[in-house]
């Protein structure tokens, strides 16, 4: 400022962030102008004043912002005034696009401002149209409905800008169309591709670069901070705040990919792309289509192993050679088999890899994976926690215990202060309780500053928990009966407007088959399950049942980033108390090492953990001022255990049902033509 004019001929200096920040928010403000029925919420203008101030002096923030809050306008509001290159991570591609196409450009109009804004997925996001001009002639396709699928994205990708498969959806869930379209680390050429121009992965990342605000996910950050192959190691040093969104998944999705990992399905996506390169530029000096087939053979056979042993444990402990539980002999029969024509294959492209590029860069890709072979053979190294994904295809994870070590590195509080630098960590479950700590333990975070803002929601009159006293213990086989007895008849009696979460699949699918068979056929009410069809379909359809209504029955990811406000769900079922499996090898490492310091692994890893997901589950209920529904808890450890009590008291602070008519009264209340009746029975 110029001190030499007149106090009065000064040009006004402009409030500092947070003043700024709190003035959008009042009853005055832009968002008050812009939003039709905007009141202030003092939880939100706490929140954001928090990011301001953060913002402003460097540090980190980590917040549990309670459902209804508006954290998400809580951070943007201040980031987008800030007029600092912001980079804002979130849990998953869909809540990306709804930051990217709907938050931020409504926010931006509304305050007037004109940053740059990009979007930037990982690689299998986007079309690659090198490997879409080779996918109809490669041979992989043979049936109508996938050729008709590849014909689609011939058409679309002709005049789509992002080149994101997500604008055609039926491509993201097509496990046989997707690996022909888009590239891995692996396949891709980078510089020496005759269509890199063109690529959209590149544009989207030279877009990131100049952009103030770039919109990724947890997959991404921690993905390039192992491998440095997204774009965002070359993008962090330029950006002044990082806002990690749905901060809860953060040490789930962080482990994950901090270590090493390979899988059978990449085994089969290298033999696919050794027949195509192979026909094409060494036809006949080698027998690819043979030496394939044996491979993918060898593959499966590997895949059965755990079927076979009797394992249907999603994740199978793997710190010595064999995984545990799994037969010793059939496992290293089988890998000995998978060795040996793997071999074969890699010996063939090493005598023929001079003679084209393509040729060369598969020789490369199977180095790399005669490397993870080799491991694989071996008991796992360090203090490190490995472990096998059990599905359709094995996954191989060798990773750390957490991310804390880590963060601490990229982000502690005090590198932090230094640069001048600033991190958010922001969701509606990081405590159990008042408690914050299994959350700053695992990130690394201690010493951050740290907010809770409760729910602006009026739970007692909104909701109601039911606990059913009279029911069979979660261990007792007749338990998913008596779960799926009670949603039917409760969802005849509300017509639907039902969803029953499990805490296994198993669960699952044995309480959607007892439903189907107790519902009265001329109800004709939908029953719809996880994994019938897609996420995106599924709940297409329960916001818009037909007239018989809705029941869906569902597990793991649904038991979050699931919004569905109004009367299209009113009641909400959870199964068990979601305790971590104590056969998950990480979770049994969190409990040793507590265990070997003293302290008690149920009340600092177990517990805490059960907390989070069950609050998270819980959230689906009730999503806006004007919901009304009941939730019921199926069981009985929640009123009869001292630590079942801890859990209801860290739940939103609904009235507890105790009898059986007092949880038929409330369902019938949610019956009425208004639900906003100020009489409401859940008070009794």
């Amino acid at each position: 400022m110029d001190t030499s004019l007149p106090f009065s001929e000064r040009p006004a200096v402009p409030p500092a962030l947070p003043e700024q920040v709190a003035q959008v928010f009042s009853s005055t403000g832009a968002l008050a102008s812009a939003v039709p029925g905007y009141a202030p919420r003092a939880g939100q203008i706490a929140m954001a004043r928090a990011v301001a101030e953060t913002m402003e002096d460097g540090g980190v923030l980590v917040v549990e912002a309670g459902t209804g809050v508006g954290k998400t306008y809580a951070y943007l509001v201040p980031a987008l005034l800030s007029g600092a290159k912001v980079l804002v991570s979130t849990a998953t591609k869909a809540l990306q696009d709804q930051l990217f196409s709907r938050d931020i450009p409504e926010l931006l109009q509304t305050l007037g401002i004109g940053s740059r804004v990009a979007l930037l997925k990982g690689r299998s996001s986007y079309v690659c149209l090198q490997r879409l001009s080779t996918a109809r002639v490669n041979g992989s396709l043979q049936t109508a409905a996938p050729l008709r699928l590849l014909a689609a994205v011939e058409v679309w990708a002709q005049a789509t800008r992002s080149g994101d498969v997500a604008e055609v959806p039926a491509v993201e869930e097509s496990v046989q169309v997707l690996p022909l379209v888009t590239s891995t680390r692996d396949n891709c050429t980078v510089s020496q591709c005759p269509k890199y121009q063109e690529c959209f992965l590149y544009k989207a990342r030279r877009e990131a670069m100049q952009a103030d605000v770039v919109v990724i996910n947890h997959h991404l950050f921690f993905a390039d901070a192992n491998v440095r192959e997204s774009g965002v190691a070359e993008l962090l040093p330029t950006v002044n705040t990082v806002v990690f969104d749905e901060a809860h998944q953060l040490n789930e999705v962080g482990v994950q990919f901090l270590g090493r990992q390979w899988s059978t399905g990449q085994l089969l996506a290298f033999g696919r792309d050794v027949v195509f390169a192979g026909l094409q530029w060494a036809r006949g000096l080698a027998d690819w289509q043979w030496l394939v087939e044996q491979l993918e053979s060898a593959v499966v056979d590997l895949q059965t192993v755990c079927q076979e042993s009797g394992q249907a444990a999603p994740r199978l402990p793997w710190q010595q050679a064999v995984p545990s539980g799994v037969s010793a002999a059939l496992w290293q029969r089988r890998m000995a088999r998978l060795r040996v024509v793997f071999d074969a294959v890699k010996d063939a492209l090493m005598q023929l890899a001079p003679a084209h590029a393509d040729l060369q860069l598969m020789a490369e890709r199977a180095e790399v994976l005669s490397t993870h072979l080799s491991n694989a053979e071996l008991p796992a190294q360090g203090d490190w926690i490995r472990w096998i994904d059990n599905g359709t295809r094995l996954r191989f994870v060798e990773s750390p215990l957490d991310i804390s070590e880590a963060m601490q590195t990229r982000v502690g509080p005090s590198l932090a202060l230094e640069a001048k630098t600033s991190w958010i960590f922001t969701s509606a479950t990081l405590a159990q309780g008042a408690q914050m700590q299994w959350f700053l333990d695992t990130t690394g975070l201690q010493g951050a500053r740290t907010l809770q803002v409760e729910s602006p929601f009026d739970y007692a009159t909104q909701a109601a928990v039911y606990v059913p006293a009279n029911f069979p213990a979660p261990s007792s086989v007749d338990h998913s009966a008596r779960v799926a007895q009670l949603a039917a008849e409760s969802a005849q009696v509300l017509g639907g407007r039902t969803l029953v979460l499990t805490t296994t699949l198993r669960a699952m699918r044995l309480i959607a088959q007892t439903v189907r068979a107790l519902l009265p056929a001329h109800l004709d009410m939908q029953v719809l399950v996880q994994g019938e069809s897609s996420k995106r379909d599924l709940f297409a359809r329960f916001q818009q049942p037909g007239t018989g209504g809705c029941l869906m029955v569902a597990s793991a990811t649904f038991w979050e980033g699931v919004d569905v406000p109004g009367e299209a769900l009113q009641l909400l079922v959870i199964d068990k108390i979601p305790f971590a499996p104590p056969d998950d090898p990480l979770v049994q490492a969190h409990c040793s090492r507590v265990e070997a310091a003293g302290g008690s692994a149920f009340a600092e890893v177990q517990l805490p953990m059960a907390a989070i997901a069950l609050q998270q589950g819980v959230g689906r209920l009730i999503r806006r001022e004007t919901d009304q529904g009941v939730l019921v808890i199926c069981d009985v450890r929640l009123v009869r255990m001292g630590y079942g009590r801890q859990l209801l008291a860290a739940l939103p602070p609904m009235p507890l049902l105790r009898k059986e008519e007092q949880y038929q009264q409330a369902l019938w209340a949610l019956t009425r033509v208004s639900t906003m009746d100020p009489y409401l029975p859940y008070r009794l």
